[in-house]
């Protein structure tokens, strides 16, 4: 079963509307939004969340990361007052606080419904694997308040979908539904509310079936090659391949498949 997760760190001490759980048996963590109805996201929660990803990547007992919400919705976005109090320096930071899925080394799944909005959307385009209910509204609203994504989501968006849509999404502030959204390759999965939990779920048992090592190797290479040209990516990936070529992990998945059973990976 969950169990609250404890954290050395003092500025985790009191977590700004979000939680935390572990399930060891499913090497599982989940960080749960926590303001219901709309999860607005708080300027200090911001930091939080990046400190609270760099934590879980550093425990042995995770595997892989949940980010889910409570209620009906996700997140409606930031608090806009917040961003009148901050200060300039304060600011500049957002984008390299919400990244922190990203740079997470371990596999990271959101699982959005209802509003997913701002910080909200962004956030959930720095993870891996976006699960979208079929209730899931995905926006980025900020044009309506004289501004612009400010946390890195026109630029993952143009990345995903190119500039035209990023354009009608952006420029527009223009609501995306869930189906529309898988389509357009924004959402990894969309599934109807009901089963959001299952499929979320189910995801994470599959990836638990990997190698820890091999899955590292690829979200980073994945990552780190999704600027560079086709030759340099090509090189990269021939790279990782051969360290993996020397790993414990891949010995054992060789073993298994000729073995014909299935395969106990470590890690390393």
């Amino acid at each position: 079963m969950p169990s609250p997760y404890t954290f050395a760190d003092p500025r985790l001490a009191k977590l700004d509307g979000f939680k935390v759980e572990i399930d060891e048996a499913h090497e599982r963590a989940d960080i749960i939004l926590g303001r219901p109805p709309y999860n607005v996201v708080a300027m200090p929660q911001r930091d939080q969340l990046r400190l609270t990803f760099e934590t879980l990547d550093e425990d042995p007992r995770v595997r892989i990361i949940v980010l889910r919400a409570e209620g009906e919705h996700f997140s409606s976005g930031g608090n806009i007052g917040g961003f009148m109090e901050a200060s300039p320096e304060h600011v500049s930071k957002l984008a390299w606080n919400i990244a922190a899925p990203a740079r997470c080394a371990k596999p990271v799944i959101v699982a959005n419904r209802g509003y997913c909005f701002g910080v909200g959307f962004e956030l959930s385009l720095a993870c891996d694997f976006r699960i979208a209910s079929e209730t899931t509204q995905y926006a980025l609203p900020e044009q309506k308040l004289g501004q612009i994504p400010g946390s890195g989501g026109s630029a993952r968006l143009q990345k995903m979908v190119g500039i035209t849509r990023t354009k009608d999404i952006v420029m527009r502030s223009k609501r995306i539904s869930a189906k529309q959204a898988l389509d357009w390759g924004i959402a990894t999965e969309c599934v109807p509310d009901a089963e959001l939990e299952k499929a979320t779920d189910k995801l994470v048992d599959e990836l638990r079936s990997f190698s820890p090592l091999a899955q590292r190797t690829a979200k980073k290479l994945l990552n780190d090659t999704e600027d560079s040209t086709l030759a340099i990516a090509i090189e990269l990936e021939g790279h990782c391949y051969s360290r993996l070529r020397q790993s414990d992990d891949f010995k054992e998945g060789v073993e298994a498949f000729n073995a014909k059973r299935p395969p106990k990976f470590v890690g390393r």
